[in-house]
């Protein structure tokens, strides 16, 4: 090895060294930093979200951010005179820009699940939900076994997908190939358009979408997967933003306002 290219090596060792140190850092603060007092100084808390996953957070044709998880957020927050400001994420990265610090949380229909809970800190639990496979009634499959040979769209980085592969013995011992989409938006226009003959999806996203579109164009099929809960995602060191997220869900629950959030978008 020529005195040039151990020269090189060096420097490509050394950066090494330093790029997993800073790694380890970003993730030592993301465990132990406790971010309340910054946010209470600063009235701004940054929630980050997948702008299309309707009802709990989507924009509407003027452009305008609206859903059931925005109303929430907004009027947990409301509680401490802080002002949640939604940013617009890539949900396959949502828990690196949460370990990051681009975020401050993670609110956008996301469920709890045991590998999240590895890396992330969970509010309670504020609402149900289940993973429904939805297809065209043209197609005339009624069960997750006549998805056999068929094409399967999934959301990168979503709850649905990673049951999907957690649990093969539901739906992908049948499925011949899968899709991943950004957005269900996306894939929908798939499953309308032939690609795919099936969609695995959230059942909120899935029972507002069709009730828009028309229930006599799509069919929901249970697959069998369990029931999910829905959770605020925030960094582990933040306990006390939990405790006032938590707190927050029940005055809300006390005085009224979740039910009426409920009702506005779910009519129950």
């Amino acid at each position: 090895m020529n005195r040039y290219l151990k020269i090189f090596v060096i420097i490509l060792s050394l950066l090494g060294v330093v790029f997993i140190s800073g790694c380890t850092d970003v993730k030592k603060r993301a465990a132990t930093t406790d971010t309340w007092q910054q946010i209470e100084k600063n009235k701004k808390v940054v929630i980050g979200l997948d702008d299309s996953f309707v009802p709990m957070g989507f924009r509407q044709k003027n452009g305008k951010l609206v859903g059931y998880d925005i109303d929430l957020a907004r009027a947990v927050f409301k509680l401490y005179g802080i002002t949640p400001d939604f940013q617009t994420i890539d949900w396959s990265m949502k828990e690196t820009e949460l370990r990051n610090q681009t975020i401050d949380l993670i609110w956008n229909g996301y469920t709890m699940t045991p590998a999240r809970a590895k890396n992330v800190a969970f509010s309670q639990p504020y609402l149900k939900n289940e993973q429904v496979l939805v297809t065209r009634k043209n197609e005339d499959i009624t069960t997750a076994k006549q998805m056999q040979g068929k094409i399967l769209g999934l959301q990168s980085g979503s709850s649905g997908y990673q049951a999907y592969l957690d649990q093969p013995q539901i739906l992908k011992r049948y499925v011949k190939e899968t899709i991943q989409y950004d957005t269900f938006n996306n894939a929908f226009m798939d499953l309308d358009a032939g690609r795919i003959q099936g969609l695995l999806i959230d059942s909120v996203y899935a029972n507002y979408y069709i009730a828009q579109k028309g229930a006599d164009k799509y069919r929901t099929i249970d697959p069998g997967y369990a029931s999910e809960s829905f959770v605020v995602g925030m960094r582990k060191g933040d306990k006390t933003l939990k405790a006032k997220i938590d707190q927050g869900f029940e005055i809300l629950k006390q005085n009224g306002t979740l039910e009426r959030i409920d009702k506005k978008w779910f009519g129950k």
